[in-house]
């Protein structure tokens, strides 16, 4: 055989595993509460409308639904989407604006392959999206992290980041961020600091990937626009590529997802896309236009939202009853996460073992950094879990946390 270290290209050599998928392979115990994974809750999924127009799909119109389509993706999709677009956005868009993905995982491979060469900078929000951390630093980019504030990126610390590289005469290509409820913090990017970024963008010549799985997935307070839309009704710089999932708003085994932007983009996507999979299911796409075209998209958004707000809630207020003094939280208008703090002396990547121990686990925040710091932090999902396992879940997080912060006590 082979030496398969030795033959393999580059780009598998630098993809590294995903720390959550590793993680979920020790959590996978009957009794452990796993706050791991970013998975939407099984008990929403609208299995009988699924059901029901897959087997209409097929019916009508099933040499199209089992038969390649176009690369770019189906004009009936495309069509739905256009007008979910104005409809929840105020976005104008055309057909020629649109592609869609096997979800937003390949949409992120996309654009790592449109932009990244081997050691080009990519600026990235500490923390990130540690899928799109794993994707880029697989095409070869090097990170250059902005601090992340409870209202979203320092734009102050942007500026100064892009200006340093411009002086470096770094070939710097785009700057990666989730506007709304961030994945892993929680945390949405204000209204006045999106117009900032949108003017950075500008003054650098600098594209911004606008990555947003969660956004319809907000339980009160008011959505700032997106960075497409302002950009749209303002500058102009048509710099901005936004990305939109299926997967947290429907269902993911559809593996259905959405890049918006100028044509000259979408058109080299296109051309990429060829390459990997010809064209994503046809199938998949009837029944999401469907699935926008009845109104149940509404519908669904309705009942996931009023779901997860309770789920958060009882988080939330467990997290009050049960954590020790030094812990602390932020409390997200929407989305799929918490976003936990422990004293800077706590490393959770050390306790993750202890708490799996005692039946519960959570994602490391280290995971997020592209320089491996934030050890005093850990993500919690809550769509998740039951209402019951949130509640014991965390107890049993709190008590392991207690344990490590008497063990330090005694030390000293």
């Amino acid at each position: 055989m082979i030496d398969i270290v030795k033959n393999i290209a580059t780009v598998p050599r630098r993809t590294k595993t995903s720390v959550i998928r590793e993680l979920l392979k020790l959590t996978n115990k009957p009794n452990v509460i796993s706050f791991a994974g970013g998975l939407p809750s099984p008990d929403f999924f609208p299995y009988d409308f699924v059901a029901e127009k897959a087997k209409e799909v097929v019916e009508k119109n099933g040499r199209m639904a089992l038969q390649y389509g176009p690369t770019e993706g189906l004009p009936q999709l495309k069509e739905e989407f256009i007008k979910f677009l104005k409809e929840y956005e105020g976005i104008d868009a055309r057909p020629e604006n649109l592609i869609i993905t096997t979800a937003s995982q390949q949409a992120l491979d996309l654009v790592g392959r449109l932009f990244i060469d081997a050691a080009d900078p990519v600026v990235v929000e500490m923390p990130s999206y540690m899928g799109g951390l794993q994707v880029f630093k697989s095409y070869g980019a090097d990170f250059v992290g902005v601090t992340l504030q409870d209202d979203g990126v320092d734009v102050e610390e942007l500026e100064e980041k892009l200006e340093w590289l411009r002086k470096q005469d770094e070939h710097y290509k785009f700057v990666y961020l989730v506007p709304d409820f961030q994945n892993p913090s929680g945390v949405t990017l204000n209204r006045k600091k999106r117009e900032r970024v949108l003017e950075l963008s500008e003054k650098y010549d600098v594209a911004v990937i606008e990555d947003s799985p969660y956004r319809q997935i907000r339980f009160e307070g008011e959505a700032p626009e997106m960075l497409y839309k302002i950009d749209q009704d303002t500058l102009k710089t048509h710099n901005i590529i936004s990305l939109f999932t299926f997967s947290k708003t429907f269902a993911p085994g559809l593996r259905l997802g959405v890049m918006l932007g100028h044509e000259d983009f979408i058109k080299r996507f296109v051309t990429l896309k060829q390459s990997l999979d010809l064209c994503t299911s046809s199938l998949n796409q009837l029944i999401a236009a469907e699935f926008l075209k009845t109104g149940q998209f509404k519908k669904h958004l309705e009942v996931v939202n009023r779901e997860y707000k309770i789920k958060r809630d009882i988080m939330l207020l467990a997290l009050k009853k049960y954590m020790p003094e030094g812990v602390n939280w932020v409390k997200p208008e929407g989305g799929l996460f918490l976003w936990v703090r422990l004293p800077k002396w706590m490393d959770a990547n050390k306790m993750f073992n202890e708490a799996v121990n005692e039946n519960v686990a959570y994602v490391i925040g280290s995971a997020f950094y592209a320089d491996g710091s934030g050890k005093n932090t850990m993500r919690l999902n809550f769509s998740y879990p039951s209402h019951q396992q949130i509640e014991e879940g965390i107890k049993r997080l709190a008590d392991t946390i207690r344990k490590n912060i008497s063990a330090k006590q005694a030390v000293k």
